[in-house]
């Protein structure tokens, strides 16, 4: 543990070394020596101290001159003042001016005085640290709560949500996130990150489902210049772009096998090899995954390595889709009302008895980030007063207003369901995919499969 810093002011050399040897004795602190106030000031620029303890008549700058410029520059330092003119008058200035204590100098007792003053004072110090440490991090959660529509809510999976973000934000263990499409997963991985220690570095995302294979291994550790073809210049992963803060890898169900092993010693060895380098690389990540996928289910079929599934799942997150915690749909709808009031300078007071049981009555199977667009459009189309059925424009999804007949083939629905979702998504591929709870990369290779059947018919 790193000894505590304490600064002797006294511009009497023989005073000064008594009070230095004292101190050094118990081998317990640091000392730091100056002459007078300028003195110290000039050391306090170049080495931080945790507490000073100061004489209070000195040439160049006296003690309680000093003391006001520490209370200004360093006012969470304790500052002691000694002098060998122990009036009352003299003490209570000095602690008037903001000094932890005042002691009077030549008394038999005056340096086990000091000593027990000193411990206190870098006890109370501590303590003041953390408590506004504390504070800081409660403003943070607080407003981290009020702006994050996942903590919207009262159902006990929200209440536990809550509390579970929280605790882990404290730790530097691995998250594993899952639920589908819209339930928020990223936002939760933000706040984690929001509420942690390194949410002064940063906050990192790789996509894993939108990389082609074979440039997601670059992607993540790096290459260097001529690793393959048209790598004509070196450049970092993200590991080493997020080191010091967080690496979000989203649908990390889509990483590759090859990637997968990779990855886990990465994570056991803290280290990156670059493609094309033999030289590791020293990375501090701090890993949140998230995926729609049954991972363990995917271990099970041989498609996710178990070694990395357990490694990355120390704390687990499941996010329930919005049809299990409707209870709460009226509290979101109320944030995205007061949201995109805000946002458009607009006035919208609720919702009608009749937009409600709408939004009560529809599936949601885009989730939460369906319900804050629907909020979005008819919060910008009332402009005023309350929001009716009419300018909610829900629309029924695909699974249900599918078409499937009885007799057809599981192949001929999964293609009927296919088009129909990308009927109602406007032939918007990633919506789709998100509605469909798979891939990109899936619905890509299915679209070009029914292509290829469709010019051999």
């Amino acid at each position: 543990m790193e000894k505590p810093c304490i600064l002797v002011v006294d511009d009497d050399v023989h005073m000064r070394s008594s009070v230095v040897e004292f101190l050094r004795f118990s081998d317990t602190y640091e000392i730091l020596e100056a002459e007078h106030g300028k003195a110290a000031l000039n050391c306090l620029k170049k080495t931080r101290v945790q507490a000073i303890i100061s004489d209070i008549k000195m040439p160049e700058m006296d003690g309680i001159t000093l003391l006001k410029e520490i209370q200004h520059r360093y006012p969470h330092t304790p500052v002691l003042l000694m002098s060998a003119y122990g009036d009352i008058q003299t003490a209570v200035e000095a602690m008037h001016c903001g000094a932890f204590y005042f002691v009077e100098k030549g008394r038999p007792s005056f340096v086990d005085e000091l000593e027990t003053l000193l411990k206190r004072a870098l006890d109370t110090s501590s303590l003041q640290r953390e408590n506004t440490l504390l504070h800081r991090e409660n403003r943070t959660l607080r407003k981290a709560l009020r702006t994050d529509w996942n903590y919207v809510g009262t159902t006990a999976k929200i209440q536990k949500l809550r509390s579970l973000t929280e605790t882990v934000s404290k730790s530097r263990s691995t998250v594993l996130i899952t639920g589908e499409s819209g339930t928020g997963k990223e936002l939760i991985a933000k706040s984690i990150h929001a509420l942690s220690d390194r949410a002064g570095g940063p906050f990192i995302k790789v996509n894993c489902a939108a990389l082609p294979e074979g440039l997601i291994e670059s992607e993540l550790f790096g290459h260097e210049k001529g690793a393959f073809t048209g790598a004509i210049k070196s450049r970092n992963g993200k590991f080493e772009l997020a080191s010091g803060g967080t690496l979000l890898l989203d649908e990390i169900g889509e990483m590759p096998l090859s990637v997968q092993a990779k990855l886990l010693r990465v994570l056991q060895e803290k280290e990156v090899d670059k493609v094309g380098s033999d030289a590791p690389v020293d990375v501090n990540v701090r890993i949140i995954a998230t995926t729609n996928r049954d991972l363990h289910k995917e271990v099970s079929e041989g498609t996710f390595r178990e070694d990395l599934y357990y490694r990355i799942n120390v704390f687990h997150f499941t996010l329930p889709p919005l049809r299990e915690r409707k209870e709460d749909i009226e509290a979101l709808a109320e944030h995205f009302i007061t949201k995109y009031n805000e946002e458009n300078g607009l006035s919208v007071t609720g919702l009608s008895s009749g937009a409600a049981a709408e939004l009560l009555g529809h599936s949601w199977p885009g989730n939460i980030r369906e319900l804050e667009n629907a909020i979005e459009r008819a919060v910008v189309l009332t402009g005023q007063g309350t929001i009716e059925p009419e300018t909610l424009l829900l629309r029924k999804s695909p699974q249900e207003k599918s078409g499937l007949t009885p007799g057809m083939t599981v192949a001929q629905a999964e293609r009927e369901l296919i088009f129909k979702t990308l009927d109602f998504c406007n032939n918007n591929k990633t919506k789709t995919a998100e509605l469909l709870d798979i891939s990109i990369r899936t619905l890509r290779n299915k679209l070009k499969e029914y292509e290829n059947e469709a010019a051999h018919e």
